[in-house]
């Protein structure tokens, strides 16, 4: 009697699990709304130069400029100076050189590690990045839905994607704030290029039908 109900008991608990493996596992997002979503990190990069009442010297700004080269500096960093002294003259060296690669020196510095020493400054780099975690997901081993819910890598693809091709990700976090003012020579060079082009193609056009192209 022992043995049988050891048996039952055994094959209960196997019908029990094969049962809850058809019917897979409960799905908890009901909505229609992504749970995977763009996640902003942040890298601050630092590099201390000697810097005097007069700025930096030559070789410092040689430093500096090689420094900005090797860590490809572009659109989305973010640069800044913490200098002790507040020498204007280290700060326009720094706003210089970081012009170009078309990055305009930001106000205030974020907190570092460290102290900087007495006649040095430090320039700070600001590099942000994007990306979805725990994509692509993959976890749910069955297509049971009897929730009616999303599945776990819902969201995946588009966020991925905005996240890989977003060129500043501090956008996702804060969109760009418009001046609220419309810049007429962008907002129209579209068209006069258009119509720089037609007026050029029309006069060449003329001038072959009039045999005076040349």
């Amino acid at each position: 009697m022992t043995i049988k109900r050891h048996i039952a008991g055994a094959l209960a608990l196997s019908l029990g699990l094969s049962t809850a493996a058809c019917s897979g596992p409960a799905w908890d997002n009901a909505s229609l709304y992504s749970v995977r979503q763009p996640v902003v990190a942040r890298t601050t990069y630092t590099l201390d130069l000697a810097s005097g009442y007069e700025g930096l010297s030559v070789p410092e700004q040689q430093r500096l400029a090689g420094w900005f080269e090797a860590m490809d500096l572009r659109y989305g960093d973010r640069v800044s100076i913490e200098d002790p002294v507040a020498n204007g003259a280290t700060k326009a060296a720094v706003a210089s050189l970081a012009a170009r690669h078309g990055i305009l020196l930001a106000d205030g510095a974020p907190v570092t590690e460290g102290y900087v020493q007495p006649g040095t400054a430090r320039v700070v780099i600001t590099r942000s990045s994007a990306s979805v975690p725990n994509c692509p997901n993959w976890e749910r081993k069955t297509d049971s839905n009897y929730a009616n819910a999303t599945s776990p890598g819902y969201g995946c693809s588009i966020n991925g994607n905005m996240a890989a091709m977003i060129a500043n990700p501090e956008d996702l976090i804060a969109g760009q704030k418009g001046t609220g003012e419309t810049v007429i020579m962008s907002s129209t060079k579209a068209i006069e290029t258009y119509r720089e082009k037609a007026n050029t193609g029309a006069g060449e056009l003329k001038a072959s039908a009039t045999g005076g192209g040349k």
